[in-house]
This record gives C-alpha cells, structure tokens and sequence, in this order.
C-alpha cells in the first residue's frame, strides 16, 4: 500500500512542473444589432505535455463564450515542449472592457529567477477610439515557448511588436505589484528596452539554466486620444498611456558556450529567401500563404525549424537547411492581422543551437480565392497584365510583367525557371518556337522566328 501512495505522489509531482509560458491577443469580430460585440481572444499555451491545460479566469464584461474552446497544437519540440492555440469567441454588451487572467503552477523545473507560480494578465480595452472611429485592438504578437543561447554569446532578440491601430507598442518587465505575475523577478541575464529588444551578454557557466521571461505588451496612441466609453462619456489617452495590454511570457535557456558565436558556423545563420525580420506579408483569404525558410550551419547539424503561429499552418522541410510554412487564412480571418515567428535549430554535441529569432506579420486581405499559392521568399516582378499587340499585321508583344515566385535559385537552376516561364508564355499564347535568354540585369529576352 505504501508503494502504490509513493508512486502517486511522485505522479502528480511531475504533472505540476510543466508550464512554459503564454501569449494573448484579442480582435473585435462584429457588432450585433442588440448593440452587443462579437470579440476573438487568441492565446498560445505552452508546456511540457501537449495533454497539459489551464483556463483563463475572467473579471468586469465578460460576457459569455459562445463556444467551448478547443486547444490545437501549434508545434512542439519533442522531450522539451508543446506549444498550443485556443481561439476564444466572447459575446460581451457593448464595448466595456474586461480582464482575463491565468493563474497556477508551476514552471518547469530549475528556473534560475526562482518564478515557482505562473500569472498572467490581459486588459481588453474594446473602446471606441476618437482618431479612427473603429474599436481598438491589441498589440499583436508570438513567441516560442523556448529561446536558447550559449552563454558565451551576446544576442539581441527583437520581439514582434505591431499593432492594427498604428499605435506605438512598448514592452516592460511585469509588476508583482500590479498582479501582472506571481513574482515577476526578472531574469539577470537579460535586459529589456521599451521597443521589445531583449539583450543578453555574455556570462559564467553558474548563469547556464532556464529563466522565466514575464514581459508585458502595451500599446500607445501616437496622439491624444479619446476612447467612447459605453455610458456616453470619454476617456482621455495621452501618449503616455497605454490603452489596452497582453502578457509575452516564455523561458530563456542559457546553453553551454560554443568554440564560435558567428552566425553561420554553429549558431544558424538565415539565407535567402527568408523574409526579413517583422516583414508583412498578404495574402487574401482561402489562399494559401506559402513563407520559403533557408538556413546554414557548417560546424554543427541542422535539424530543423521550431514556429509560433496558427495552429492549422503546415510545417514542411526540404532539406538542406530550408523549409517551409504554408497557411490558408479562413474567411473569418479576413481583415485581421497574424503573427507568425520562427527559428532554425541545430545539434552540437548534444546541445541544441538556435538562429535569431525571425518573426512576420501576415495581413490578411480582401481579394478573390485562387488555388495558386502567394510564395514569399522571392522577389516578385509585379503581377500578369494583358498582353499589348500592334494591329493590322504580325503581332509583336509592347510590354508583359510577370509574377515569378520559386524557391529556385536563379543562380543554380536558371535553365529550369527560363523553362518554367517558356511553358507559361506559350499557355498565353506566343508560338511554341519562342525562345528565352537572360541578361546579367536580371530581365528575359524574348524572341520567336514565328511570322
């Protein structure tokens, strides 16, 4: 009996240190005719388990859900972590604001700034806003659940920081004061500027371990501002007042030094056609957004690519250091702003290595559905436009602007993209003897012997 207790509790032990940290952001949907609004909250909850769960407890005008909320994983790093997304649909009266907070316990285990508790705190602020006559949205942002460096390296991480109103987004440690964690020590190793860069130098192998990051997310009018409130009155924001705020919480690993802390050697180094950092991204909804990822190590082992974003986004690789993300915004989703954030990993020594973080936004427009892919990662000519002919007598094309998007090389394989186009002119219409040559400018020569 005594057996059967011990084994127990050393169950429910495991179970309780799990937690990897969450971030949030909210969206209003629609406006009913009763006066009542149609809000979407999406979260990401990270842990140990993908089977590991928790709920947000809410407080002011709450409402009511209007569904159950299904978590879906987003993406996991097997043995280590399991992030997942909730997308929580709220009918509140009117636009009054309200809070959600998560609370509970515990963080994995070893945390080096001695965070035990997890909380974390949203203010919706669904207000109607004087400078766009819209309601207000938060800042919108991701995170991994995990960040590794070695502690031999300095780095400066740059969150995602964008906000739909074109207000200012800064970022603060939270306040313990203020109930925004449960405490809210900040790590030593890192330091936090207002515009969201995290900056880390290099330490002593006693600081290598795990620290809970529990940042804050707000956002600023870039003038004075007066918010409607639902009674009739208004609230005045100046610059220096946030309107709404989410929680950014995650763990940053301190890793063992590596004999080189240039990008490319054992940390990976992005390549071509990554997207840059905070790059935007549209694509319309129903259309699949494919995002082209390359990466090089050449003194350790690259084993693929860890993600922050819509659950239903498909991760693929290609090998060779690349791969690839693919998403199909819904029709819901049109006019909304999503967040996607990613790094390469790499394998040395039994340790694991991450790239910089990369992060875009993707907007999601108004346009019709078509089942070609919007492909980023390659720098596009503008779109087909019709084909100008002189009349009477032989035709002879004026002008053709093409799309071309390929993860292809120009340099390596420019025979199969010049084949690749071939194919696509003569669907058009031009004689199947036309021939292509490319110039060093990187424009194509088009000449037929076709009367």
């Amino acid at each position: 009996m005594l057996l059967s207790v011990s084994l127990l509790l050393l169950v429910c032990g495991s179970q309780a240190v799990h937690y990897y940290g969450t971030v949030m952001t909210y969206y209003p949907k629609e406006m009913m005719t009763n006066g009542s609004l149609l809000v979407n909250v999406r979260y990401k909850l990270s842990f140990v388990a993908c089977t590991a769960n928790d709920t947000w407890s809410c407080s002011g005008n709450c409402g009511s859900e209007t569904a159950d909320v299904e978590l879906n994983v987003v993406d996991e790093s097997p043995g280590e972590w399991c992030q997942r997304e909730g997308i929580m649909t709220r009918l509140v009266s009117g636009t009054a604001p309200f809070q959600l907070q998560l609370d509970g316990g515990n963080w994995i285990t070893g945390i080096i700034n001695s965070i035990v508790s997890w909380r974390a705190v949203t203010d919706v602020e669904l207000s109607f806003r004087s400078d766009s006559n819209q309601i207000n949205t938060s800042p919108v942002t991701t995170i991994l659940p995990a960040l590794r460096i070695p502690s031999n390296c300095p780095r400066n991480i740059s969150l995602l920081a964008f906000d739909p109103d074109g207000d200012e987004v800064r970022c603060r440690n939270g306040i313990t004061s203020d109930s925004e964690c449960n405490p809210c020590t900040p790590p030593s190793v890192l330091s936090l500027s207002s515009s969201c860069s995290l900056s880390f130098s290099p330490t002593n192998s006693s600081n290598e371990g795990p620290y809970a990051v529990q940042l804050v997310m707000e956002d600023f009018p870039r003038q004075n501002i007066n918010l409607f409130q639902p009674d009739g009155s208004l609230v005045q924001k100046t610059t220096n007042e946030a309107i709404s705020k989410i929680p950014v919480q995650f763990v940053w690993k301190v890793g063992p030094p590596v004999p080189s802390c240039a990008e490319g050697d054992y940390l990976p180094r992005f390549l071509s056609p990554t997207p840059e950092h905070r790059a935007q991204l549209y694509v319309p909804a129903g259309q699949a957004l494919v995002i082209s990822i390359r990466a090089q190590a050449t003194q350790s082992n690259i084993n693929g690519l860890l993600y922050s974003g819509p659950h239903n986004a498909v991760k693929a690789s290609l090998g060779s250091g690349s791969f690839s993300l693919t998403w199909t915004p819904s029709a819901s989703e049109d006019g909304q702003s999503h967040p996607i954030c990613f790094v390469v990993q790499a394998n040395y020594s039994n340790t694991l290595l991450h790239s910089d973080l990369r992060c875009v936004i993707v907007m999601v427009g108004n346009g019709p559905s078509t089942s070609t892919p919007v492909v980023y990662g390659t720098t596009p000519s503008p779109p087909v436009t019709n084909l100008t002919t002189s009349a009477p007598g032989p035709e002879y094309v004026i002008a053709l602007n093409m799309m071309i998007s390929t993860t292809l090389s120009m340099e390596d394989n420019s025979d199969a993209i010049l084949a690749l186009i071939k194919s696509k002119l003569i669907e058009k219409g031009l004689p199947s003897d036309v021939s292509l040559r490319l110039l060093s400018s990187g424009l194509v020569v088009v000449t037929t012997s076709s009367p």
